[in-house]
């Protein structure tokens, strides 16, 4: 019997078990059983609790201001559009037969609706984080959004980011219970990843989801069956147990209150403490899943609401009624991950049947997002270094809604769902190199084996941001240097913000104007610009230094160790569905199917390092150096990629010093000749880009104003 009909065969069983006992641990999402239909419709209600003054004035717009506040929101069990949230049947519900929801939003409007564009811009918080989308005044270029009259919409969608923290916006969603109202139980699996020499480490673990609320063990008793800690070097070494002897569920130090320290449910003390040389991967029966898909489900019908209602449930009046023409929605990264989420789990349908967003722009967002699942982790990502058993991608990647997916043997990619029911976007998919090199991207692109390219929805645009990490400000002032944490110089010279700008714009013409934006520039395999890693041909690079603590460090000579993070097709058990990343994953860690999906990365150019496909920005054009989309770890022994950073490798300034070093990319002075060589090179390169509308004016004269500002060749 194949694994899809084993997998058919236990989500009927669980089906019929739930509706002869009312409720248990098994997958319900309601079309066993349905409950009665409510007596009233989902009601919602919106609090501003602050407005104030926004700091700056913003071209013919003028001022805008700040609001604050929640939105009490309801989601009705019964409505086939909740139906595929897991565990929604197994939320409370209030005398309404509703579940309920509070999501916290902050919004930026004009003072003077009349000046508003109609442009709803909704920015997708990063595990709640929202400070760095709110000061164009500190980041000039940012303006252009309020200049162009958009309100700014933010708004929590993740229901584990603690309310502790004033900084974050959050959602509260509801817990799953038994019908009894006994905890629901189940596996769960974090990694714990010490940057240093610790007694204990906090859960629910991991480098970006450390912050986050855990969930709770069953019991503190590791030594039940379904409890594990293991331990290993690299990602890819074998796991090795770590005896229940020696940890605990506990906080501990190594004075006052040593192992085995003292009981706690969101701690983990290890005797002889956590070392930075190894990743430990902690599975236990955790309780209480929330049920977080109820996010996606308010982030609907948060946007829904300021689009298109008149006034809340209780005639409260909507500060944006009557002006609001179109909606775009962004997410960055992990957010940008959820946008994809949203979008192939169905959310942008409304639920009057009508759009949620006109436009989406997923920004380096290779994966989705584990928040559909039992005990799901919004926040996770990969490690320090790479994660090969994450969840968020075990989802399709092809974006067409008859995607095949060879590996699996399944159908159907991101806008199966939102072609069904025609409320597809006009949609944006933003790539690093680090989406390539560690995040798995390039199966969005080509078919599963990696023989062809992928023909794109007509509604759809994939842009390559050549040469780039996942994120930063881009700049030699960006480089980092630290040899004791990674091989070479940390980040990219070359950027992508400038980029993202001049997109976003473009999104927005082709949603309110119908202007068709820039083509998609990606690599491909046909033209051999997507290529195995192995394939890669780097020039030699060598013979370099780089400030340490005012000291010149030498630079080790670059050399290319063909790492990367691989793409294995996963088991997570029978009543997970991994073609929609929800269910229940009963298997952790997940089995190794055998089955793997191809990895391809961009190729560069054998002169210079660089990238040959995608879009070349300003420091891709005039570059100052080779930047590199990966790098390496310098820990002695551990072979595994950086977390989500690039390297720079700077070019010699003369050619006599590149010759002596026996560098093979050009030197600066073989470049540009001189420093008015060198800016007349960027300027050349702002200017193309901004008549392929990938540059905006204003960054296009604070690229060429920095060239002039530098020292190069001077």
């Amino acid at each position: 019997m194949s694994r899809q009909v084993n997998h058919k065969l236990a989500l009927v069983l669980a089906a019929v078990l739930l509706a002869a006992c009312g409720s248990d641990n098994d997958n319900d999402n309601g079309s066993a059983n349905p409950p009665p239909t409510p007596a009233k419709a989902p009601q919602l209600r919106m609090t501003v609790s602050a407005t104030e003054d926004f700091a700056g004035t913003y071209g013919s717009v003028g001022a805008y201001e700040k609001l604050t506040g929640t939105i009490a929101g309801e989601v009705d069990p019964a409505d086939p559009k909740n139906a595929v949230i897991q565990d929604l049947q197994l939320a409370p519900r209030n005398a309404n037969g509703m579940v309920e929801y509070s999501a916290d939003f902050v919004m930026l409007k004009p003072k003077d609706m009349s000046k508003a564009s109609g442009v709803l811009r909704y920015d997708a918080p990063n595990r709640g984080n929202i400070l760095t989308m709110l000061n164009p005044v500190a980041t000039p270029s940012d303006a252009v959004y309020l200049e162009r009259g958009y309100v700014m919409l933010y708004s929590a969608w993740q229901g584990d980011v603690p309310k502790s923290n004033p900084a974050r916006l959050t959602v509260t969603v509801p817990v799953a219970k038994n019908a009894d109202g006994s905890s629901i139980t189940g596996p769960y699996r974090s990694e714990l990843v010490p940057t240093a020499a610790v007694p204990a480490m906090a859960l629910p673990g991991g480098v970006f989801n450390g912050t986050m609320i855990p969930y709770e063990p069953a019991s503190l008793d590791n030594t039940l069956p379904g409890y594990s800690l293991t331990r290993r070097r690299n990602e890819t070494d074998p796991r090795i147990p770590v005896a229940p002897a020696d940890w605990k569920f506990a906080t501990c130090d190594t004075a006052a209150n040593p192992f085995p320290g003292t009981a706690s449910p969101s701690s983990i003390c290890l005797k002889g403490g956590f070392d930075p040389q190894y990743l430990y991967e902690l599975v236990y029966v955790a309780k209480d899943p929330k049920v977080m898909g109820v996010g996606l489900a308010a982030l609907r019908d948060t946007v829904s609401f300021f689009r298109k209602q008149a006034a809340d449930s209780a005639g409260t009046p909507n500060p944006l009624a009557g002006r609001i023409t179109h909606t775009l929605g962004q997410g960055t990264s992990q957010s940008g991950n959820a946008m994809k989420t949203f979008l192939h789990l169905g959310f942008n349908q409304a639920l009057d049947g009508g759009k949620v967003f006109d436009g989406l722009f997923a920004h380096v967002a290779a994966r989705q997002t584990n928040i559909n699942t039992r005990f799901a982790v919004p926040g996770g990502g990969g490690g320090l270094r790479t994660d090969h058993t994450a969840f968020g991608q075990t989802a399709p990647r092809g974006l067409a809604a008859d995607y095949q997916d060879d590996v699996s043997g399944r159908q159907g990619g991101v806008m199966k769902r939102c072609e069904a029911t025609s409320t597809c976007p006009k949609f944006f998919l933003g790539l690093s190199g680090t989406e390539f090199w560690q995040l798995q991207g390039s199966p969005v692109l080509t078919d599963a084996y990696g023989f062809r390219d992928l023909v794109q929805p007509a509604n759809a645009r994939i842009y390559y941001y050549a040469s780039t990490q996942h994120g930063g400000n881009g700049g030699v002032a960006s480089i980092s240097y630290a040899p004791s944490r990674n091989v070479y110089p940390a980040g990219t010279v070359v950027h992508f913000t400038d980029t993202f700008r001049a997109l976003f714009v473009a999104l927005e013409d082709w949603v309110v104007r119908g202007t068709e934006p820039p083509a998609s520039q990606v690599p491909k395999v046909a033209d051999g610009t997507l290529v195995r890693p192995d394939q890669l041909v780097f020039p030699v690079m060598k013979g370099l230094t780089w400030p340490v603590g005012g000291t010149q460090t030498a630079i080790p000579d670059f050399n290319y160790l063909a790492r990367y993070n691989g793409f294995a097709l996963y088991d997570f058990g029978p009543q997970y569905i991994p073609q929609d990343e929800s269910g229940i994953a009963t298997q952790l860690p997940p089995y190794y199917t055998g089955r793997d999906y191809a990895i391809l990365v961009p190729q560069v150019d054998p002169g210079t390092g660089l990238t040959r496909a995608g879009i070349k920005s300003v420091e891709a054009q005039a570059p100052l150096g080779t930047s590199i989309e990966f790098n390496y770890v310098a820990t002695p022994g551990i072979v595994d990629l950086s977390n989500l950073t690039g390297a720079f490798i700077p070019f010699h300034a003369t050619e006599a010093a590149r010759l002596a070093a026996g560098d093979s990319r050009p030197s600066l002075e073989l470049l540009y000749g001189s420093h008015d060589g060198y800016v007349a090179a960027v300027r050349s390169a702002a200017d193309a880009l901004v008549a392929q509308r990938l540059l905006l004016p204003r960054d296009a004269q604070l690229r060429i104003q920095q060239a002039a500002d530098s020292s190069v060749l001077r």
